[in-house]
């Protein structure tokens, strides 16, 4: 047995390599290590950095795919009400407003939502219902419009809505089909996300193949609707302010789910995909590495308004001395393919 001072690990997520690097003052003071997959329009890897075989949890990037069995459910989803459906949102009025949309449509209300209770992700929001003296709730947790999303698809196919979290209900059962459709993989890992619905576990090359697929999917079919969805609306895929909803907004065609425990997961207009595992779980620098990538792979066919935006994105990221800035957190691409 190992001592307290020499502690070992068993995942292949202990051995990623540096994909980031905080500078101040041009000294490297810190270091984040992941995992990155590029792939190809056939599902190939075009880059890879890590071990991206082995499994993560994509926590919300999964979403997009939950969404697809929705609508294989039966759901009728349509528009900002779809986007919301795959979203983490802030929390805004008109997420609220929208997941109690999605339920009157199919006679409930928001008493029927089993996620976890919770303050908006928005802090303005946040900050109001606590000065307000308003209580967490599920409506107000960023998973609602999900949640509202599956009570929606078990009504439509007919289902119980009160054990929908269940790993064995039909329609966790039918987004285990439709995640290893899309990434070409078994699922093989299962767990609780934090809003209790199953949390289950890909690798990294199979979530980039995944969202690649979506975002190249046929007009018309159950993953061509979500990816227009996510095009069209992504201020109920995210919010004001997010990172997510200033992506889609910038780059045509292209298609993003952020994730909890610093993920995020990108599907390009012809075919290609990108996955980013940070693997200490910090979100300092998973947008950064993500806009690298996306540049590295794209360049002027992102489209003329990605640069600057992508610019702005990472402007997060500035390191700050005394209110200056005085370094920066850097992607670090030196991965194979």
């Amino acid at each position: 047995m190992p001592s307290p001072t020499q502690q070992t690990s068993d995942s292949p997520l202990a051995d990623a390599p540096v994909v980031a690097e905080v500078v101040r003052g041009g000294f490297v003071e810190s270091v984040h290590h992941g995992v990155v997959a590029l792939t190809d329009a056939d599902g190939t890897v075009d880059l890879a950095m890590g071990p991206v075989d082995a499994p993560v949890l994509p926590r919300s990037s999964l979403k997009p795919m939950q969404a697809i069995a929705m609508l294989r459910a039966g759901a009728d989803l349509q528009g900002e009400l779809l986007a919301l459906a795959s979203a983490s949102h802030s929390g805004q009025q008109r997420h609220l407003d929208g997941a109690r949309r999605i339920l009157a449509a199919v006679g409930l209300d928001e008493s029927a939502l089993r996620n976890t209770p919770d303050l908006p992700l928005d802090e303005d929001e946040r900050r109001a219902w606590i000065r307000d003296g308003a209580p967490p709730t599920s409506l107000g947790q960023n998973c609602s419009g999900k949640h509202a999303g599956m009570l929606a698809a078990c009504v439509a196919a007919g289902w119980d809505t009160a054990t929908y979290l269940d790993p064995g209900h039909p329609l966790q059962r039918l987004v285990v089909e439709v995640i290893e459709e899309f990434t070409g993989e078994r699922v093989e890992v299962a767990t609780v996300d934090g809003c209790g619905a199953p949390a289950l576990g890909v690798s990294s090359a199979g979530l980039a193949r995944a969202f690649g697929r979506i975002a190249a999917a046929e007009p018309g079919t159950e993953a061509g609707r979500v990816a227009e969805a996510i095009r069209s609306h992504p201020e109920f895929l995210g919010g004001t302010g997010r990172d997510v909803t200033e992506l889609i907004s910038a780059v045509p065609g292209l298609i993003a789910k952020d994730g909890a425990e610093s993920v995020y997961a990108v599907g390009l207009a012809d075919g290609r995909g990108l996955s980013v595992k940070i693997t200490d779980g910090g979100e300092r620098a998973r947008v950064v590495v993500t806009t690298a990538v996306l540049r590295r792979a794209g360049g002027d066919g992102l489209g003329p308004q990605a640069g600057p935006t992508m610019d702005a994105l990472d402007a997060r990221a500035v390191v700050r001395g005394h209110g200056e800035p005085v370094g920066e957190v850097r992607a670090v691409l030196r991965g194979q393919g």
